[in-house]
């Protein structure tokens, strides 16, 4: 592994063995890491806080947990993985025999040696998850049960990252960090949204960028909620997730189906020749369901390798880092780039001399390609960006419409502004 490529990887394997819930250390200590790559703006909001619908839950937070036998063994031990403890387990310290620990193991008999992923946020109760092949070697008898953990007033913790544009308006790129060890989901994602913002910060956009890292649902929300009064300034956005699997690149769409975001994907995935899906909003998923609820409709969509349940190892144990790869989370970041440029260089121009076509070699635009491999490619798209720059057509409009590329549409109209035949 080289490369960028390498180093999202290894941030993957920094994170792994953290244990990440919706609110506690674990988020903290992954906010941490992720602030060494950027800087952060940390946000922490107290236990009842009210966020539209919903409270800020009270604070999880655990030191250890076990199953031991009569010997004392660990037969299932929470310092092995994260993933062994039902998630939000309230604390428990008891002996019991295994026909009444049974009501509260959790196993995936289709695949006996892989461990799931299982949570309680909302309702009190307690658990472990382990592998098939291991409850099934367990002898009748009595075994020790602790899960030494607080269930307390607290605060639900998410973090910002804002890379400043040359205009106010935004776009929002949102990964959720509430996860444990599960490495496409979301760890891929967090890293692919740090190395984006890194890159867009060696460069000074059109956009502000404001990277979102926030536990999933209650996280989106409560940032919601608190950034209401300005939600106007959010003129597009991206949710990552499961962006390291082998799979081909998904891309789900907004709410509204034709936001900027759904044809500027569209048409980087489709330009690109990727192997690629691009399916229809609907209201379950990641947090695009959050910011594309009716009452903000934001032109937010989401970016997947494949989508959530759509891979055996989908909130197992068999999603570690093995399973992600440099080179898939090379291939998102480098798809997000794409996009982040298209949406960059989207202008409505207008033409300055709109009564029959401007000469333009007079003015040296056709001399000015010369020598290029896509010179009558060029000499088109000066053509098609003079004929719809009317106000109303953008360059993506000129792209989709004329079938040239997107770059090369951009290109002639730099071309047409310097000449003072078009203006923005």
């Amino acid at each position: 592994m080289t490369g960028l490529g390498a180093q999202m990887h290894a941030l993957v394997e920094r994170l792994y063995p953290l244990c990440r819930s919706i609110t506690g250390d674990g988020v903290r200590d992954t906010l941490d890491i992720v602030g060494e790559y950027v800087p952060l703006t940390v946000h922490e909001v107290p236990t009842g806080t009210q966020v539209l619908d919903w409270t800020v839950p009270q604070e999880w937070n655990i030191r250890d947990a076990y199953i031991a036998d009569a010997t004392g063994k660990r037969v299932v031990d929470f310092a092995a993985s994260s993933l062994h403890v039902l998630g939000y387990s309230v604390p428990v310290s008891a002996t019991m025999p295994l026909s009444e620990l049974r009501g509260h193991l959790h196993t995936l008999p289709e695949h006996p040696s892989w461990v799931p992923y299982r949570t309680s946020y909302y309702t009190p109760d307690w658990g472990f998850c382990l592998a098939q092949e291991t409850l099934d070697a367990l002898p009748d008898g009595a075994y020790e049960v602790c899960v030494d953990s607080t269930l307390a007033d607290g605060h639900l913790t998410y973090a910002e990252h804002v890379v400043r544009g040359r205009v106010p308006d935004e776009v929002i790129v949102s990964c959720h960090v509430c996860h444990p060890s599960l490495a496409n989901d979301n760890l891929a994602g967090i890293a692919v949204a740090t190395f984006l913002a890194r890159a867009l910060a060696e460069q000074t956009p059109y956009y502000t960028y404001r990277f979102v890292y926030a536990p999933g649902t209650i996280g989106a929300i409560t940032w919601l909620a608190r950034n209401a009064q300005r939600i106007d300034q959010v003129k597009h956005g991206l949710v990552l997730a499961c962006a390291g699997d082998p799979g081909h690149l998904t891309y789900k769409q907004s709410r509204q189906g034709d936001a900027e975001i759904d044809r500027v994907l569209r048409h980087v995935l489709a330009a690109s020749e990727r192997p690629h899906r691009v399916v229809e909003f609907t209201p379950y998923g990641y947090d695009e369901r959050q910011y594309c609820s009716p009452g903000f409709d934001l032109g937010v969509g989401s970016l997947t390798r494949t989508p959530y349940a759509a891979y055996p190892e989908y909130h197992t144990s068999a999603d570690n880092p093995d399973f992600v790869s440099a080179a898939a989370m090379a291939d998102t970041l480098a798809v997000c780039r794409e996009a982040c440029a298209v949406l960059d260089r989207n202008r409505r121009y207008r033409n300055l001399s709109p009564y029959g076509e401007p000469q333009l070699g007079r003015r040296g635009l056709y001399d000015a390609l010369g020598g290029r491999s896509d010179t009558k490619q060029a000499q088109l798209a000066m053509l098609w960006v003079l004929n719809l720059s009317d106000g109303e057509h953008s360059l993506l409009d000129v792209a989709e419409r004329s079938g040239l590329p997107f770059d090369t549409v951009a290109a002639a109209a730099d071309a047409l502004l310097g000449a003072e035949l078009i203006k923005a």
